[in-house]
């Protein structure tokens, strides 16, 4: 239901005294020795980081399935634990990859010489080069370095970074990104982008790694990143270098494009997606009541980490390093188990059916509970509640941070009944957020998060199992513990609160607002979304979770990135056209931009 207005009598029901107290005296189950034994098999380098599509990954989903399995728990998916997902972990070079032009006999190599970029199309082309200064092309800013050029069937160089490298407040750093340069270069005419490095802001010639940054690639245009001996052989004919360009546009503070005379370019790129499956795993303990137990209550914690780091680590050494996650989120993970063992023993007092699940993915985009929620075992409107685990192991001065407190008009005063003296909560109303609650809630589903703080040892190596603060992740899931009895024993389900997303998220110096809220999840064409905030342009629209955004204004939408870049050109006041996929229905809207 999304209706911001509930019945008055749904409040008074979380004071009435049939909601007992003594819940939040849970029983000797829960106990820190427990979450010690869990942490320290889950956060072992033996798991290795527990990355998902990995054999650690399911080393683990076993373990946690033997766990519920020896606590009574019983399959949730259709008779088994476990339920994959398909998903697209990397890229890989495959077939040709080649690189040569007109103006030498020198045999360049792949990965040394030259490589594709992860959002590459695989393609087979030659044309004639143009430098193109950076690549940017931005009337706002007064800066083009297209203008003048005519680029159809042509090969495009440009430099990395932007002509302001030197200043970190750049307005034209939003316009520096590879893809943001090959979309540009693909809407000029160009077949091909070719990248290089100039001396500065950094001396060193170094090719990027071929990496996957989660969306599809830039259909139509192949983009190659080339060492800088490459290109000034390129230039040599010119009489250029890549140093002397980059020192002629920062002396005289404006482009300097051309094309190149007498090289034509050969190019062949290939790179295809690496696609591997995830594991959620799940069991349920049915409800006692007969009225009460087709309702479920969904207690969910993400099991998978980095691994051995990747594009999601903040670590920065050379040498890679196992990641073992033991506070994000073997101690969500402990926290399931250990609720799972509870409540079991307890199951009698259990009105409401309750799913205990572990999801993977969680830290490539939600993958595992979106997966979830949008191939339901019981229909998501069975569920009346999820209460999600992440990062709940490094309690600190007792300060507990509870989120989705505006997703049901009782939970705060729930919440304050049943807290511990020794806990001091911060309650954030807000359903979305960075973690696996977001995809219960993009369904109409209340949703509490709780969460103990971010640290100095997130997305590192340090995430060890020896700085868990095992007596205060006890006082946090006894807490849970009592939350969860309550709502089971609730004679009406909480009614969901659609609570508009704070707009605090400046992507890319954006000046409109949309209140568009993306599915992460999605892989495919175009951007899906999850939902719109409540009174947004989106809304006004008519824009509904589940949407896939095809074309924004003059702009094709295969991925965020065109829809980030859309966004980049248009300010407050602009009507633009909206091609819109809703299920099998093609449909076309009219959106107003409104003010950030």
């Amino acid at each position: 239901m999304n209706n911001r207005f509930y019945q008055s009598a749904l409040a008074a029901l979380f004071t009435l005294g049939i909601f007992s107290s003594a819940y939040a005296q849970t029983s000797p189950e829960i106990k820190e020795k427990d979450f010690r034994k869990h942490i320290s098999h889950l956060a072992s380098d033996e798991l290795k980081g527990r990355m998902t599509g990995t054999e650690q990954e399911k080393a683990a989903a076993e373990y946690i399935s033997k766990e519920f399995k020896r606590f009574g728990l019983k399959p949730y998916f259709n008779g088994s634990w476990f339920q994959n997902f398909p998903f697209i972990s990397g890229v890989e070079l495959k077939g040709n990859n080649s690189f040569t032009f007109s103006s030498t006999d020198k045999k360049y190599v792949v990965e040394k010489d030259f490589i594709p970029l992860g959002f590459s199309s695989s393609l087979s082309v030659s044309g004639e080069v143009v430098f193109a200064g950076y690549g940017i092309s931005s009337k706002d800013n007064g800066y083009d370095d297209y203008e003048g050029l005519n680029l159809e069937g042509k090969i495009v160089l440009v430099l990395r970074y932007n002509p302001e490298y030197d200043n970190p407040h750049s307005k034209l750093e939003e316009f520096a990104s590879f893809r943001y340069k090959a979309n540009i270069a693909k809407e000029k005419g160009a077949k091909a982008i070719l990248f290089v490095n100039g001396p500065a802001p950094v001396e060193e010639d170094k090719l990027q790694k071929l990496t996957y940054d989660r969306a599809s690639s830039v259909p139509g245009i192949a983009a190659v990143h080339i060492s800088r001996s490459a290109a000034d052989a390129m230039l040599s004919k010119s009489g250029f270098t890549v140093k002397s360009l980059q020192e002629k546009i920062k002396a005289d503070g404006e482009p300097h494009s051309f094309s190149v005379a007498g090289v034509t370019v050969q190019l062949e790129t290939g790179v295809a997606e690496v696609k591997k499956e995830g594991i959620n795993v799940a069991g349920i303990i049915p409800g006692s009541d007969k009225n009460l137990k087709d309702e479920y209550i969904v207690i969910g914690a993400h099991y998978d980490h980095l691994g051995m780091g990747g594009a999601n680590s903040l670590y920065r050494g050379d040498e890679p390093q196992i990641h073992n996650g033991a506070d994000d989120n073997a101690s969500g993970t402990s926290g399931i188990l250990e609720l799972a063992e509870y409540l079991s023993k307890n199951k009698k007092q259990l009105k409401r059916s309750i799913i205990l699940a572990g999801f993977s993915g969680e830290e490539l985009g939600l993958l595992g509970s979106s997966h979830m929620v949008n191939n339901p075992v019981v229909a998501n409107e069975k569920i009346t509640a999820m209460i999600n685990l992440d990062m709940i192991g490094r309690l600190t001065d007792s300060a507990l941070i509870v989120y989705g407190t505006g997703t049901s008009s009782g939970w705060k005063e729930m919440l304050n009944k049943n807290k511990p003296a020794d806990l001091n909560l911060t309650f954030n109303d807000e359903g979305y957020g960075p973690s696996d609650h977001s995809s219960f809630y993009g369904k109409n589903i209340p949703v509490l998060f709780f969460f103990t703080g971010t640290h100095s040892d997130y997305h590192r190596p340090g995430d060890d199992a020896e700085k868990i603060n095992y007596t205060g992740l006890e006082a946090v899931v006894k807490y849970v513990a009592a939350m969860v009895m309550d709502i089971s024993q609730m004679s009406s389900r909480p009614e969901y609160v659609n609570v508009p997303r704070k707009d605090n998220q400046r992507m890319g110096g954006w000046k409109v607002y949309v209140g568009t809220i993306p599915d992460y999840a999605y892989s495919g064409q175009g951007l899906k979304i999850t939902g719109v905030n409540e009174g947004s342009p989106a809304k006004k629209a008519g824009l509904h979770g589940g949407d896939i955004i095809t074309k924004f204004g003059a702009k094709q939408i295969n991925n965020i990135y065109d829809y980030v870049y859309a966004l980049q050109e248009l300010v407050p006041g602009d009507i633009v056209d909206l091609d819109v996929t809703r299920g099998e229905e093609k449909i076309q809207l009219k959106l107003e931009l409104g003010a950030k």
